[in-house]
């Protein structure tokens, strides 16, 4: 398994713990206290294959699923 950083685990782990997918709002409101540029650590996880979502960058109404 590629190695993560601290904040790509977790999002993997705050989608684990909603059966694989979130919208990205709700996962901003958990992120925001932890860290910042969710969008930027979505995008590098969907280019390792980790997650799904419409688009390149993720939108406030964007549904974000786990592919691994």
């Amino acid at each position: 398994m590629e190695q993560l950083s601290k904040e790509e685990q977790f999002i993997i782990e705050k989608l684990k713990e909603n059966d694989g997918s979130i919208n990205y709002r709700t996962l901003q409101d958990f992120c925001a206290e932890e860290f910042e540029g969710v969008r930027l650590i979505l995008k590098k996880l969907k280019e390792k294959g980790f997650v799904d979502y419409e688009g390149i960058i993720p939108g406030f109404s964007a549904q974000i699923v786990l592919t691994k």
